[in-house]
């Protein structure tokens, strides 16, 4: 994962973060809408990223998807992230694999903190994030035009299945 993470800058500027990110109320639980899989996020569906702040100022992650299906098999990895811009909170490397940090910007987060877009300088990943499992399809849009404004090729993105009709979010 590491490597695909990693990797040269590209010829596009950088990605400009969100201009200040108050790191206790990003904790918690993202539900990934939409993104450019990494290779690990092919065919995920109910994908969830959770955040907590540990003490040291690190971030304990863990990623839980479903694999092909909504009954496949229950994926969970454990990336650590380090906020590596402590005036924004808005740029951090996220760790797969020590000692290759990937770049994870915040580039955009609604005022009441329940959607996100996670982008990279390189434009080959991007995650469209909300505190809920769908969202209106007006944000969703809007979200993909900030995406696209910044140099990525939104004709990746792919909606990630979620459908939570059949347990309750906290059944993970």
């Amino acid at each position: 994962m590491a490597i695909f993470l990693s990797g040269c800058q590209t010829n596009h500027p950088p990605i400009k973060p969100v201009s200040y990110v108050d790191i206790d109320r990003f904790m918690g639980d993202w539900y990934v809408i939409a993104n450019i899989p990494t290779y690990i996020e092919e065919g995920a569906h109910n994908a969830i990223e959770s955040y907590k702040l540990n003490p040291d100022g690190s971030i304990q992650t863990t990623f839980t998807f479903h694999e092909n299906s909504y009954d496949g098999e229950l994926k969970t990895y454990h990336p650590t992230g380090f906020i590596t811009d402590e005036k924004t909170n808005a740029i951090w490397g996220m760790q797969f694999i020590w000692p290759i940090k990937a770049d994870y910007r915040i580039m955009y987060l609604n005022e009441d903190y329940s959607q996100t877009i996670v982008a990279r300088n390189k434009r080959d990943y991007v995650w469209i994030m909300a505190r809920t499992p769908t969202i209106p399809e007006a944000d969703y849009q809007h979200m993909l035009s900030l995406i696209k404004q910044v140099g990525y090729d939104i004709s990746q993105i792919q909606r990630v299945p979620q459908d939570w009709s059949g347990q309750p979010p906290t059944a993970r």
